[in-house]
């Protein structure tokens, strides 16, 4: 038997102005995206915003459905939502936050599993990194330098 260890690289900044000028940017856009949640059963409230290589910025917000499972988080909102419009255009980065009505989240919140393997998808798509951003509602800011790092071992289509 073999021990492996997997480790992953990620950048911390301590506020939202430390971070470069276009990304400070992108994380307004996924606050103010996170203002349109429609999260009435959860009251947790996600907005993204993606940065295409073209400066365009597009972005997501988590919908609820009383059929749960039937709602889609914010990435997935926003990564589909560009797929869709611009299926040819390269994802450079994705910022992420999250806000609760039940507290004050000041920790950085990750995407939930389904939404890195979707992420996962588009950055083998495109065979480039997609830099992610993620923090709560106040707060540090974690960067990662690609979506593998948050899904080490992930599937993709080479096993299909």
């Amino acid at each position: 038997m073999i021990k492996q260890k997997i480790e992953i690289q990620l950048e911390v900044f301590e506020t939202i102005s430390e971070l470069p000028k276009d990304i400070q940017e992108l994380m307004n856009k996924a606050q103010q995206a996170r203002k349109n949640a429609y999260a009435p059963y959860s009251h947790f409230r996600v907005g993204a915003a993606i940065r295409l290589s073209s400066g365009e910025i597009t972005i997501g917000s988590n919908q609820e459905n009383a059929a749960y499972p039937s709602g889609l988080c914010a990435e997935r909102v926003a990564i589909f939502h560009t797929g869709a419009l611009f299926p040819n255009e390269e994802i450079k980065a994705m910022a992420i936050s999250a806000s609760s009505s039940n507290q004050v989240l000041s920790e950085p919140i990750g995407p939930c599993g389904a939404c890195r393997q979707s992420m996962a998808e588009y950055e083998q798509k495109q065979k480039s990194p997609i830099a992610i951003y993620f923090m709560g509602e106040t707060g540090k800011i974690v960067k990662v330098a690609s979506v593998m790092e948050l899904l080490p071992l992930g599937f993709d289509a080479k096993y299909l």
